[in-house]
C-alpha cells in the first residue's frame, strides 16, 4: 500500500474565529484556504491573487 504524500502547510493569518493557510501540493502547486467557521474557501494561485485584490478594495 502506498503512503499519502505529506502536505507542507503554513498558517498565513489567524484570529479567534478565522484562519487563512496555504498548502504546497504534491504536484508543486500552492493552494490557499480560508476557514470561516463552518465554511472553508479553497483557492488556486490565480484565484487567491484576485481574492486578495477584492479584499484590498474593501478598505
Amino acid at each position: 500500500m502506498s503512503e499519502e504524500p505529506q502536505l507542507e502547510t503554513k498558517n498565513l493569518a489567524e484570529t479567534d474565529h478565522f484562519i487563512a493557510w496555504s498548502a504546497k501540493e504534491p504536484d508543486g502547486e500552492t493552494t490557499y484556504h480560508v476557514e470561516l467557521g463552518q465554511l472553508t474557501l479553497h483557492f488556486f494561485q490565480e484565484e487567491w491573487d484576485e481574492f486578495l485584490d477584492l479584499m484590498r478594495s474593501l478598505g
